[in-house]
């Protein structure tokens, strides 16, 4: 009781520096290191990791959020963290040292919840645990990269350059400085780099731009698209849909990985669902003359497709009615049928919005003509 009494009026006394500038003392510094290292590795113990050795899609994509949701507090290669961040307490550690102490299991847990008293926050989607991964692979490559290797990774397609998204604002929606979403999801002259990542070109502006209020929202969970979306005004929005409708859709420079699945039934299930188990036709909704509130399918990435039905399928899609019409189709399709049906749509050729609609306006006077 004597010790608490004494505690409770040193506390009341104000004698206690809590200045960030005054650091800690070493002894509070190493007891603070000592119960967050065994906190970390007691609370991530049953976690278990995926397998992400070379697995260069994840390692893309966690570089495109590490560089504008990690390195201005922790720096990155060629790049020094922002002079705010060295004067917190305490402040964020160069990663590339420290990553070698953790394990994956380890590294996933800190980027999932965070730290307490640190400054370090939670992942802002906690139902999105890919993504989490996707960060903890490109940690693994962090402390073998160059500032070269760092920035081709990190921004992609697109130019190394700090000028935010907001740009489209001062110089017009065909601009192709729009880091923010280039370096994951490409500009006119290149796709994007991971296949875990849609290809934007040639959706409509309609789709983009509801896609990007869902974000802003919380109605579409991603902790890597959420933070930037908020950011984001209504003339902004329709700018950078605009921007992303407009460009020509080609395949990547990069191959495709080797598709899973059967396309013949993948097709059939695309053009006649499956009936007997009430799941409609693909092509209904997603096709070439579909309405333009609706994404076009053909040409995305087979592990893109594949995520995003098992997210529709696993509830953490299903906040919009639109999505929930989804999820509810999606839970009725088996791991086979959606490995045929993905490996379909990827299979086909990327249109262009302004192409499908052309081809619809040509192949309509054909159908008729055949259906009589």
């Amino acid at each position: 009781m004597a010790v608490i009494c004494a505690a409770l009026l040193f506390a009341w006394s104000g004698l206690y520096n809590i200045a960030a500038s005054s650091g800690h003392l070493a002894v509070t510094r190493a007891f603070l290191e000592f119960g967050m290292t065994n906190s970390v590795r007691t609370q991530s113990a049953m976690i278990e990791a995926p397998n992400l050795v070379n697995d260069v899609d994840r390692v893309r994509l966690g570089a495109g959020h590490y560089q504008g949701g990690c390195a201005p507090c922790h720096g990155a290669p060629g790049e020094p963290a922002n002079p705010i961040a060295k004067h917190m307490l305490p402040p964020p550690p160069t990663l590339a040292p420290h990553v070698k102490r953790w394990q994956d299991k380890h590294l996933f847990w800190i980027v999932k919840h965070g730290m307490k008293y640190t400054g370090m926050p939670a992942w802002a989607s906690q139902d999105r645990d890919d993504e989490v991964w996707a960060v903890v692979a490109f940690l693994r490559r962090l402390p073998h990269l160059t500032p070269e290797g760092y920035r081709e990774l990190a921004y992609g397609s697109a130019s190394a350059q700090r000028r935010p998204v907001t740009a489209l604002l001062s110089s017009g929606s065909d601009t192709p400085d729009i880091a923010a979403c280039a370096k994951c999801h490409g500009t006119k002259s290149a796709g994007p780099t991971s296949s875990l990542v849609p290809r934007l070109a040639g959706q409509s502006e309609t789709y983009l731009a509801q896609a990007l209020r869902d974000y802003a929202e919380n109605s579409r969970q991603s902790g890597i698209m959420e933070p930037i979306a908020a950011e984001l005004d209504e003339l902004t929005v329709k700018a950078v849909a605009a921007y992303y409708a407009g460009l020509e859709r080609h395949r990547d420079r990069q191959p495709e990985p080797s598709l899973t699945g059967d396309h013949d039934a993948g097709e059939k299930i695309a053009r006649n669902g499956a009936p007997e188990e009430a799941i409609p036709s693909c092509l209904s909704c997603h096709g070439q003359n579909a309405a333009e509130r609706y994404p076009r399918l053909a040409g995305q990435p087979q592990r893109y497709l594949a995520l995003q039905l098992g997210l529709f399928r696993s509830g953490v899609r299903a906040n919009t009615e639109r999505a929930r019409t989804m999820a509810a189709i999606a839970e009725r399709l088996s791991d086979r049928q959606i490995a045929q049906v993905t490996a379909y749509f990827a299979s086909l050729p990327p249109l262009s919005l302004t192409q499908n609609m052309r081809d619809a306006a040509v192949d309509a006077p054909a159908k008729q003509g055949a259906q009589r």
